[in-house]
């Protein structure tokens, strides 16, 4: 397979998820303060600009219609990253798949094949209650937070990813948790 020019042998693009408010952002922005490359979370950007002029595309209003957006704006960068030896990614295409399911939705069968191009690793945070806040990006519950880290687990499981658990630590303790696992084991990140 060869995704924007790169072999899949050279493939680095890491996904660090979780369900809302397990600290990942928080923790791609700590990895991108130590030098690495990262991509923010497409749905939280779509969320601000539709906040900013008061549209509509809302997961809570047109699921469907933010996930298209999504999908859109992650196959981007995906296509921008093609020429990185390491970036580590807020959220890849299975969060697409998890939500949709969440909602009731079937998700497309596209979305599994499109996800190869990730690194077979992805870092899951799991569930923190002492961390999590609701926030006009954020309104859900920390129940249905729980409830979606499982349909998250289900849809990695499902395109094949490895999940490798975050620390419930400090910020600190996980990026050296990230960086230990990526620089020990057998080449974890080939697709």
């Amino acid at each position: 397979m060869s995704v924007a020019g790169t072999t899949s042998s050279a493939l680095r693009r890491v996904v660090i998820s979780g369900g809302p408010g397990s600290g990942k952002t928080t923790l791609i922005d700590a990895l991108r303060a130590r030098g690495h490359a990262c991509c923010e979370e497409v749905s939280r950007q779509l969320i601000r600009e539709q906040h900013a002029h008061g549209g509509a595309l809302l997961p809570w209003r047109d699921l469907p219609g933010f996930a298209a957006e999504c999908e859109r704006r992650m196959c981007g960068q995906l296509a921008e990253t093609a020429g990185h030896a390491l970036v580590f990614l807020d959220r890849g295409l299975p969060d697409i798949i998890a939500y949709l399911r969440h909602a009731g939705l079937q998700p497309p069968s596209r979305l599994f094949a499109d996800a190869r191009a990730y690194a077979r690793v992805v870092f899951l945070a799991p569930p923190w209650q002492a961390i999590y806040t609701q926030d006009a990006e954020r309104p859900q519950t920390y129940l249905d937070a729980v409830a979606l880290h499982a349909e998250l687990e289900r849809a990695y499981r499902d395109c094949g990813f490895t999940i490798v658990p975050l620390p419930r630590a400090d910020v600190a303790t996980r990026v050296a948790f990230v960086e230990r696992v990526l620089a020990g084991a057998p080449n974890p990140v080939s697709p």
